[in-house]
């Protein structure tokens, strides 16, 4: 059920997550996580996801209302100048849309190889604390077939704005689960065949190009600064690194991932041959 709402004041208490768009920590305790910009909302829309409200200049009210009215959830949709809405974002950023909804169910690791077909590919991150390099990660994830994502207890939460953006909305699309010790799932993981890669300019690494990754694998990424943690690299089956020359000594993780899940998907499924 749709419900418009022209808006003249930013103090009415149904705003209040996108005056706190900072207090991201606030927002996930309530199970809400906010999206920003027209194409991600869009994406949005494309889901099963539960919307809670959507804040929007007239134009975007006009566009956007026949498909919430399709919709089945109760949700406010509060139309605004585009003054005002500038109060909360800035001129230069704000695209005339911005929504909250609720952070769905989070997948156990144990129903993500379950429902993965072989062979299956996984990526985790330890320690991953830069939001933005979540989501492209996560983006990166999406476009090379990666069939869900294990969030150590170490890295930051998916559903947080600056990741939801970054992502470009495929965080609504990739399978995730939060677990309480990486180092554990890992060890778990080997115990059902799934081999587990490290990401890691480590000192026995193997070469990522002569490594076989057509089996079904779990590739782990670590901090932007200090890669993977001693205790998760232990738990991994095989250190592998990307060939650089010395004068290169690490790529950022994002780059790092696209790296690998390309050398996967080329093992897996060669690219045949145009004319």
């Amino acid at each position: 059920m749709l419900t418009v709402r022209p808006v003249e004041t930013l103090d009415l208490p149904e705003l209040q997550p996108y005056l706190t768009l900072k207090y991201q920590d606030d927002h996930l305790r309530q199970g809400i996580f906010v999206v920003e910009g027209d194409k991600t909302v869009r994406r949005l829309l494309t889901t099963g996801i539960e919307l809670v409200s959507l804040l929007v200049t007239v134009e975007w009210a006009e566009t956007l209302r026949p498909e919430l009215e399709g919709r089945r959830e109760r949700i406010d949709l509060f139309v605004a100048s585009k003054e005002l809405l500038e109060t909360i974002i800035g001129f230069k950023f704000f695209q005339g849309v911005i929504a909250v909804a609720r952070v769905p169910r989070a997948w156990t690791w144990q129903e993500i190889i379950d429902q993965a077909p072989a062979p299956r590919l996984l990526v985790a991150v330890d320690g991953m604390s830069n939001p933005e390099n979540l989501g492209v990660l996560m983006r990166n994830c999406l476009a090379f077939g990666v069939h869900g994502l294990l969030v150590g207890e170490t890295s930051v939460f998916p559903y947080i704005r600056r990741a939801v953006r970054s992502s470009m909305g495929a965080v609504f699309h990739l399978p995730f689960a939060r677990v309480s010790s990486l180092s554990r799932t890992l060890q778990q993981l080997t115990t059902r065949g799934i081999r587990t890669v490290g990401a890691h300019p480590h000192t026995d690494a193997g070469s990522l190009y002569d490594f076989d990754l057509r089996e079904a694998c779990c590739i782990v990424f670590g901090h932007e600064g200090n890669g993977i943690s001693p205790e998760v690299l232990a738990a991994c089956s095989h250190p592998v690194a990307i060939p650089m020359p010395p004068t290169v000594d690490s790529l950022n993780v994002s780059s790092s991932a696209a790296v690998f899940l390309f050398e996967v998907q080329r093992q897996r499924q060669p690219f045949s041959k145009t004319s």
